[in-house]
């Protein structure tokens, strides 16, 4: 791996503002959206959860660890964004998923 691919994802003070200077407030959602287009659909776990949001134009759903600032909720880096289409593959597979877990010792 390329040294400048590893300074692109290495965390800098100031990564969770916007061009603008302003503070990502939104579950999931960044500066993109308003707080209307981000649903928590379920909690995991304490800092898990499971998020429908719309962003430029598209809706994903999101499993992700949170971390709270200030009292506030806020998505981390750590998680992964399905898009409708991922996720409709997801759901098509998850008996498959669950036969393999239930095969496991």
């Amino acid at each position: 791996m390329s040294n400048n691919y590893n300074n692109r994802f290495k965390r800098r003070k100031g990564d969770d503002d916007d061009d603008n200077g302003k503070r990502f407030s939104k579950a999931a959602g960044g500066s993109e959206g308003d707080a209307s287009d981000t649903i928590v659909a379920c909690e995991i776990s304490k800092n898990r959860k499971v998020v429908v949001r719309k962003w430029k134009g598209q809706v994903f759903v999101d499993i992700r660890e949170f971390w709270n600032k200030d009292g506030e909720s806020l998505p981390s880096k750590k998680g992964i964004s399905l898009s409708l289409e991922q996720w409709t593959v997801l759901q098509d597979h998850a008996e498959e998923v669950d036969a393999v877990l239930a095969s496991m010792p």
